[in-house]
């Protein structure tokens, strides 16, 4: 048996937002679900997002989360209008797997621009700044001694 000790408390649904807005799997599992959808055939207008949410992936890993946070937010917002004015022709292809993944990636653009939205809007650059220099993950940062 668990002691109370091991137990952890409860998150909240802001910490929660907070979590996946700074998490770089979000916006890569949104670009696999883009390719998968719109690769063949071959559609420029939502291929071009792909490129755009690895490299804000890149970004958090990089430890730019709060940027990364806004980016994924701003280009997963906007995958889901996009993904939203195209109707499918019968009620038998929404039910299809095709449909499915549509219907999966236009969800998880929402939530990351919810998550992303409200981490960028509540981030703090100067302390996601410091972090990065005590990190000094690249050894770019110059130490002293």
């Amino acid at each position: 048996m668990a002691s109370p000790e091991d137990i952890e408390p409860p998150k909240s649904v802001l910490s929660g937002l907070r979590s996946w807005g700074n998490s770089s799997m979000p916006p890569m599992g949104l670009a696999t679900l883009i390719t998968a959808i719109h690769f063949r055939p071959f559609q420029v207008l939502p291929m071009l997002f792909t490129p755009l949410l690895a490299f804000s992936s890149y970004l958090s890993v990089a430890g730019f989360k709060v940027d990364s946070a806004g980016m994924t937010a701003a280009w997963s917002g906007m995958y889901v209008l996009l993904a939203a004015r195209r109707r499918p022709a019968s009620l038998r292809n929404r039910f299809s797997i095709g449909g499915a993944v549509r219907i999966c990636a236009m969800g998880l653009g929402t939530v990351n621009a919810l998550a992303g939205g409200y981490t960028y809007a509540t981030g703090d650059h100067k302390a996601e700044a410091e972090e990065r220099r005590e990190m000094n993950k690249w050894g770019i940062y110059k130490e002293d001694g």
